[in-house]
Parts: structure tokens; C-alpha cells; sequence
């Protein structure tokens, strides 16, 4: 049997255990102790009350007309009787006896001193040349019980005290336990990319270099995750002026050739080096994503945003291309507008990549700030539905688009704590792609 895996449980149960076995210990001890004692005082008080009964036996026996008659002397009133006596003659015979002296538990006369049956520790004594001796016994019973009611009062308060302890020590133990229960709250509600460290300040001695060293990897792991986002923004930002350059000879070459071949050639290498700007973009989008700030001290209005990158789309896609619906009221977020711009702007692009040209790429947002991006087109399986979100992923293999865009919107949901998902076939639809992406909105003053 394997004991808890909590370190409060550990200590609970080990210093419950300690405490008991103390108090075990302890208790037992102390008993016999007190049965030692116990056993003197008894002693003392058999030799004493033999002293005290035989000078009064010497002078009624004594003083009787006719020597070597037996008397057993009448209670007074009905009590328990722990010590009982006999008188005795040197012949053995009884002279005189208490009232519940049972003389077949008392032994022939062996001489003065302490004795004992298996059923009573006795005391011998004499008077008168030894001519009158007197033997005190009491039960064994009796001193057991006594014995007995020792242990009990040693043992019954642990009944009552152990609860109480082990109650102690667990408050004791988790008000100890309290800042590291803090600190793994405080660790748990780190979301994936916050890798700042995590106060530990409170922290037992004992712990506190296990926080230190956690902090520790962790400031390494964001310095390691910060030169790749800056590695990735840096490159997507110094290949844009290149690109540039040669899109504008590629363009060049084709208005000033005349020769059909070489006009196609540099159509082709003009498509592939706008798919590489829309790659670096994609880069920059998701190094801001990854690595910017996405939540603001005030919140604004998402609509104009919203408005504005459909109307920018809808230039080159064409007016009736994209349906916007808004809400009457105002949607406000402390989302920033530019992380909210790079969402909707992925959104609408990847359902005009990948819907039917015939059908509109429907746009909505809520007042409860639900953005949802829906376009009609076949079903997406739902294996490739669940790896759409991770990058470089895409559902065809023709090489439309970069495989970033879903892959940017779900790094920040995850940075903002937003909510976001893929349905495959649209809802109320057997067909069709929808994104759902659940802005974490705040409630406007009339």
C-alpha cells in the first residue's frame, strides 16, 4: 500500500503517525509507572491495616471469657469490601474474622511478610510471641481493575485529543503549504505564451530554489522563443524591399520583351514572388501574434475595423463578393484593432481561396462579439479539419496560400484567452466552411 502522492498528505499522515505512536508510548509507560506505584501503595496499605486490626484483635480476643472461639464481626451497612482479615491462634485456629473473610483463600501460617495466591496478594503479622497473627488479603481483581481504569484514562483522551491533532496538523500543514499551492495557481493560469516569471517571493526556503530554477527555464525558453519570432519577423521585413525590386524588374522585363516565351517566364516568376510577399507578410502577421501585445488598457469599438478590411478586400474580390453584417450597437473590445485587423483580414482571404467563386463569403458581428466567417464549398474531412490550425497546413495540394492564416487567428485566440473554432459543413448547411471566433467583449455606458 503506497501512501499519498500530495506532500500535505505525507506530512499529515507521517506526524499523525509520529503522534500517535508518542502518545502510544507515552501512555504506556506512564501506566506502568503508575501500576508500580499503585502496587507500593497497595502494599502499604495491606501492611497498614494489618497493624492497625491486630492490637485491636489482641485486646477482644484477649479479654474474651472463653479462649478459642471464632467470631466473624457484622457489617455495619452493605459495602464492597477490598480487604479482608483473619486472626488466627498459633494452633491455625480462626479467632476472628471480617464479615466477608472467605478463610479458604487464605494459606497456613508461613511467617510475617508479604504474599501472594493466584487469586490475592496478602500480609502476615503477629502479636503476643506470635501467639495471635493476623493475615490481610485483597483480590487481585481489584488491583487489575484499578490497572485496568489507569489505562483507560491514559488511553481514552486519546479518542479525543488525536482528531483534534491531526485536524491541527492539517490546518498547520496546508496554512505552511498555502504559498506553494499559490505558486502553482499562479504557474497554472499562465497561458501558453506567457513565459514571464512567477512571483516567489512568499516561498518556503525549501521551495524556493525549485521556483528559482523554474523561473529560471522559463526565462530561457522566452528568450528562446523571442529570437525565433524576432528571427522571423526580421527576415519577413528585410525580404520585402527585395521582393519589391524584383517584382517591379519581373513586371519590367514583361511590358519591354517581345518574345512570348520570356513574357511567360516572367509572369511565372512574378506570381511566385508575390506568393513569397504574402508569405512574409504571413511571417510578420504571426511574429505580432506571437510576440506583441493583443489586449489594450481601454476598449474600442471593433466595427469600423471590421468595415474597413471588408471594404479593402472587396476592391480586389469585387463588391458583391463579401457580405458584411454589424450590429446596431457599438462591439467593444480591449482587443487591439491591429490584432483584430489581422484575424478578419485571414479569415475573408482564406474563404475566397478556398470557397466557390459564385457564392459570397458571409461576414458577421455580433453585439455578444461573435466574429463568424463563413463560405460555401465542399466539405472539409474531419481529419484535416482538426490539423487546419497548425502551420504551413492547407486542404489542397496546388499551393494557394501560405498555411498560415488559421494557424495566426488561433495564436491569438490562444494570447488573448478568445475562443475560436472550425465547422465543417457550415451550420444550418450541409455544406460549406464556418470560423468562429469569440471576442472577449465589455458591456457600453448610455
Amino acid at each position: 500500500m503506497t501512501g499519498p502522492r500530495s506532500l500535505q498528505g505525507r506530512l499529515g499522515l507521517w506526524l499523525g503517525a509520529a503522534l500517535v505512536g508518542l502518545w502510544v508510548a507515552a501512555a504506556s509507560v506512564t501506566a506502568l509507572i503508575a501500576r508500580g506505584e499503585t502496587e507500593e501503595v497497595f502494599d502499604s496499605a495491606l501492611q497498614e491495616t494489618a497493624q492497625r486490626i491486630l492490637p485491636l484483635a489482641v485486646v477482644d480476643i484477649l479479654n474474651r471469657e472463653e479462649a478459642g472461639i471464632s467470631q466473624r464481626l457484622a457489617a455495619i451497612r452493605d459495602h464492597d469490601e477490598f480487604f479482608t482479615y483473619v486472626v488466627r491462634d498459633d494452633q491455625g485456629r480462626i479467632l476472628l474474622q471480617s464479615h466477608a473473610a472467605d478463610p479458604a483463600a487464605f494459606p497456613a501460617w508461613d511467617g510475617i511478610g508479604f504474599r501472594q495466591t493466584a487469586t490475592h496478594r496478602l500480609y502476615n503479622d503477629q502479636a503476643v510471641q506470635g501467639t495471635i497473627r493476623i493475615t490481610v488479603a485483597e483480590p487481585l481483581d481489584h488491583r487489575a481493575s484499578v490497572a485496568r481504569e489507569i489505562q483507560i484514562g491514559l488511553g481514552l483522551p486519546l479518542l479525543f485529543v488525536l482528531p483534534v491533532a491531526l485536524l491541527a496538523i492539517v490546518l498547520a500543514v496546508r496554512a505552511s503549504l498555502a504559498p506553494v499551492r499559490q505558486f502553482r495557481d499562479r504557474l497554472s493560469a499562465r497561458g501558453a505564451r506567457d513565459l514571464s516569471p512567477v512571483a516567489s517571493n512568499d516561498l518556503p526556503t525549501e521551495i524556493a530554489p525549485l521556483a528559482d530554477t523554474m523561473n529560471g527555464l522559463l526565462a530561457r525558453l522566452s528568450a528562446a522563443f523571442e529570437a525565433e519570432r524576432s528571427f522571423a519577423a526580421n527576415a519577413a521585413h528585410e525580404l520585402r524591399t527585395p521582393l519589391a525590386g524584383a517584382i517591379a524588374q519581373a513586371q519590367r522585363l514583361q511590358a519591354e520583351t517581345a518574345d512570348a516565351d520570356a513574357r511567360s517566364r516572367a509572369a511565372e516568376i512574378e506570381t511566385t514572388l508575390k506568393r513569397l510577399t504574402r508569405l512574409a507578410e504571413r511571417l510578420l502577421q504571426l511574429a505580432r501574434a506571437e510576440g506583441g501585445r493583443l489586449r489594450r488598457d481601454v476598449a474600442t469599438d471593433l466595427r469600423p475595423v471590421a468595415r474597413l478590411i471588408v471594404d479593402d478586400l472587396a476592391r480586389s474580390a469585387g463588391p458583391e463578393r463579401i457580405v458584411l453584417t454589424l450590429p446596431d450597437g457599438a462591439v467593444m473590445s480591449d482587443l487591439d484593432p491591429d490584432a483584430f485587423a489581422i484575424l478578419v483580414r485571414n479569415l475573408i482571404e482564406n474563404a475566397l481561396r478556398y470557397g466557390q467563386p459564385a457564392s459570397p463569403v458571409e461576414v458577421s458581428l455580433a453585439s455578444d462579439g461573435m466574429l463568424i466567417v463563413a463560405n460555401d464549398g465542399p466539405v472539409v474531412p474531419a481529419g484535416d479539419l482538426a490539423r487546419l490550425t497548425q502551420r504551413f497546413e492547407r486542404t489542397t495540394s496546388d499551393g494557394r496560400g501560405s498555411g498560415l492564416g488559421l494557424a495566426i487567428v488561433r495564436s491569438i485566440a490562444e494570447r488573448t484567452g478568445s475562443h475560436f473554432e472550425i465547422r465543417s459543413p457550415r451550420a444550418s448547411s450541409d455544406s460549406g466552411f464556418e470560423a468562429r471566433f469569440r471576442l472577449q467583449t465589455q458591456k457600453t455606458t448610455p
